[in-house]
């Protein structure tokens, strides 16, 4: 990681990635984290889906996020932090009617900013879940009610 400050306009190197929808703006990186600044629109979310390698969490800065663990919901405001650890299917869903903004991390980095840069701006399913895979993201189905 290089030192120095990321300004809360931008992100490291000016990069910002569209993922399913979502706004991400990677601010730290190195082998043992991995921390990004995400806008996820009302009614978007992230299909479950397993870190094998990775510890997750969320901050949510603004608005309301459910995380779901294989059917077991849990809502998330404004200063919560979210805990997903390795190894535990979750899935992330905005489903309150506005934007949210959160600041999301994982340990270690692995292979996900590479992952993140090469689903920018895909919108084929089966695409993500197969780079996603090559990458220890693995999606589940998503629920009906999604």
């Amino acid at each position: 990681m290089e030192k120095g400050i990321v300004p809360a306009s931008g992100g490291i190197e000016n990069m910002s990635w569209n993922v399913v929808g979502h706004t991400y703006v990677p601010k730290a990186h190195s082998p043992n984290t991995f921390i990004w600044h995400a806008v996820i629109p009302e009614e978007t979310f992230v299909p479950p889906h397993i870190h094998p390698t990775q510890d997750e969490w969320i901050n949510i800065l603004s608005g309301n996020l459910e995380i779901e663990f294989l059917g077991d919901i849990h809502k998330a405001g404004p200063g919560d932090t979210v805990s997903m650890p390795m190894g535990h299917a979750h899935g992330i869903f905005n489903r309150s009617g506005a934007e949210a903004t959160c600041v999301f991390g994982v340990a270690p980095a692995r292979k996900l900013f590479e992952l993140f840069t090469k689903l920018d701006g895909l919108t084929d399913p089966e695409e993500l879940v197969r780079i996603s895979a090559m990458h220890e993201v693995d999606f589940l189905p998503p629920p009906e009610d999604a």
